[in-house]
């Protein structure tokens, strides 16, 4: 094998200049983007200063969840909160349910949204509801079928408040279940929690999860709260964030303490559909947040091609092969710690294998689902 190409080539020269552009954009991205989730630190929460928060939920037909899961919410360690559960025109035992919780916990208020063809689905509605409600002004967001990690996730959250930070950053890992469906579930959750989150503290939020979000009401209805994109029904926690969040007005959230988790969806079906309507909200991405998520998948499947094609023509060099070395070992330290950060540690001696297998696949669920932009919510 040789040193160097041979430029006398024109074929290995030029698949071998592709090779190293493509991981140095890798590496760029590995060290400029991801490291910084691999190494966080997570800023000591404010806790002499805790602010009065709503915790606001909305809830569909969720009688099992709500049963339970919601008294992990209603008791949890701090001073002054109060839980506003917006029952969206349930048709099950809801509404008993929560009557029950009412009379045992006296910080829990109710809004019941009665059944009418009229209002919308998804979840903006309830949310809007429940927001202009509240009573604090410091809000929490989660789902009724999340549970906080532990008594402290409320203190470590809204531990982060500060004068200039109005808006937190949470992460909602999945339990873990057996199977394959579970794992690539976790896997997407972690690869998209690892993008929102390093491009957030490199100065560029574009997202956060609806399972574990908090910001201010006053931002809320400073923004007209989700008007600009209200007939889709997804974008609460993307295109929201992305009219609000500002570079200094927000911080991130990865302190185990502060995880909410939920079970993923339990059939490959109910996966394309949640993640058809989560797509509904890409069409309304800038230009540069939709090359931002794109670069790294492209240039790591034009990566392996050119690997493939220059091992195929014989044109592989020590250089090239030294150069691939170099973004591989990169990215299993840099992910392998980051997956650490994320409590996903069983993907951490496969994350290699499991990189390329999500980056081929993302793009086919992308493309082969059916991009859901109405009201639609089950």
């Amino acid at each position: 094998m040789d040193s160097i190409p041979d430029f006398s080539d024109l074929l290995q020269s030029i698949v071998s200049i592709v090779l190293w552009a493509m991981a140095f954009i890798q590496l760029f991205w590995i060290f400029f983007f991801y490291s910084r989730i691999a190494f966080h630190r997570e800023k000591a929460a404010n806790i002499e200063k805790l602010p009065p928060v709503s915790i606001v939920i909305s809830a569909r037909n969720e009688e099992d969840n709500l049963f339970e899961l919601l008294p992990f919410i209603l008791e949890q360690e701090y001073d002054k909160f109060e839980v506003i559960v917006v029952n969206h025109q349930s048709i099950d035992n809801t509404a008993y349910i929560l009557k029950a919780f009412e009379n045992k916990y006296s910080h829990l208020r109710v809004i019941h949204l009665e059944r009418n063809h009229h209002l919308a689905m998804g979840k903006k509605l309830p949310l809007t509801l429940g927001i202009k409600g509240a009573k604090y002004d410091h809000l929490l967001l989660t789902d009724a079928d999340c549970k906080p990690s532990t008594k402290l996730w409320l203190k470590s959250m809204a531990g982060q408040f500060t004068e200039k930070k109005e808006i937190v950053l949470g992460y909602g890992p999945h339990n873990s279940a057996p199977g394959l469906l579970n794992r690539f579930i976790r896997l997407d959750t972690s690869m998209i929690a690892l993008n929102y989150l390093s491009y957030a503290k490199a100065g560029i939020p574009y997202m956060g999860v609806g399972r574990n979000l908090a910001y201010s009401k006053e931002l809320f209805l400073k923004n007209s709260g989700f008007k600009s994109h209200y007939s889709i029904s997804s974008g609460d926690d993307d295109l929201f964030i992305q009219e609000v969040a500002r570079k200094r007005n927000y911080s991130i959230s990865l302190s185990p303490l502060s995880f909410c988790y939920s079970d993923g969806k339990d059939t490959w079906s109910k996966l394309f559909i949640q993640k058809s309507r989560h797509y509904g909200t890409s069409s309304r991405y800038s230009l540069f947040k939709k090359l931002l998520l794109g670069i790294y998948p492209l240039t790591l499947i034009l990566l392996a091609i050119t690997l493939v094609t220059l091992i195929a023509i014989g044109g592989m060099t020590w250089i090239s092969l030294g150069v691939v070395a170099l973004v591989f070992i990169s990215k299993w330290i840099i992910f392998g710690l980051a997956m650490k950060k994320l409590e996903q540690p069983s993907f951490v001696w496969t994350i290699l294998l499991w990189d390329i297998i999500y980056v081929l696949f993302t793009p086919i669920l992308y493309y082969t689902s059916e991009k859901t932009t109405g009201t639609k919510w089950k």
